[in-house]
């Protein structure tokens, strides 16, 4: 019975530090991470990473509103591996033409944005403006790693653009996204929740029927009570001999005879 709770807090401990599992997360390799390249057609949308401005640290401008949709993603689910986009919304209130340069997220764990998970690609623009009192969309391909571990995380996006060749920049989104594996509906974490969970009904049954048991044996102790014995002792039939007793005896068995 030792043993048995003693499993049982183990399985239990294991489960608590389960929990944990999605801190320890490993640092996605650049190299792998998803191709985001397409056409750009009119809004001159260049192929390859150009430059990083990741490093910038600009103000947004003012008169100049940004809006984010993921239009064919509305609840921000992400397969990890694969290509997803959202689409940027920007509007110039100014009286200064707005000249796009790029578009560029990262990733953060959700409770402390000091740990960077991932920088996703930079989208660079050529040739993309947007007038005074006009406003307009800018599509952004990307995809996180697939290394990365399924769970909930936060997603920074910034656009960089130029007026007057100033440079600034604004956050079009900072909130919540859902990483998820592809080809499945389970992850590794929840197969082995799952398992452990088993495990731990397995073992609270074992000791449910443990506890039946030895309250039944405690029960058939109690009943079970001496109410006398069918022998008589050899010394005190001699004593009897001779007497009434003996002779009813005798009648007795002569009669069950």
């Amino acid at each position: 019975m030792k043993m048995t709770i003693r499993a049982f807090l183990i399985l239990t401990l294991l489960l608590l530090s389960s929990s944990f599992l999605q801190v320890a997360r490993c640092e996605p390799d650049i190299d792998a991470d998803v191709d985001s390249s397409e056409d750009g057609g009119d809004l001159g949308i260049v192929n390859d990473d150009v430059q990083d401005f990741s490093g910038g640290n600009f103000s947004p401008a003012s008169g100049v509103e940004t809006v984010c949709v993921f239009p064919k993603n509305p609840s921000k689910l992400i397969s990890a591996g694969e290509e997803s986009e959202l689409l940027v919304g920007i509007k110039n209130d100014g009286q200064s033409v707005i000249n796009i340069i790029a578009i560029q997220a990262s990733v953060y764990l959700p409770f402390d944005h000091h740990y960077l998970i991932q920088n996703l690609s930079t989208q660079a623009f050529n040739n993309a403006s947007v007038p005074p009192s006009a406003q307009a969309t800018f599509p952004y391909i990307f995809g996180v790693s697939k290394f990365l571990q399924p769970g909930a995380y936060d997603l920074a996006g910034t656009i960089v653009y130029e007026i007057d060749q100033q440079p600034y920049q604004s956050t079009f989104y900072n909130g919540t996204i859902e990483v998820a594996e592809v080809g499945g509906l389970l992850s590794v974490e929840s197969v082995f929740l799952f398992c452990l969970g088993v495990a731990l009904l397995g073992l609270l049954g074992v000791w449910v029927r443990g506890q039946i048991q030895q309250l039944s044996k405690k029960t058939k102790r109690v009943s079970k009570v001496e109410v006398g014995t069918g022998t008589t002792d050899a010394s005190m039939d001699e004593w009897l001999q001779g007497t009434a007793y003996t002779q009813s005896q005798s009648s007795k068995s002569k009669k069950k005879k």
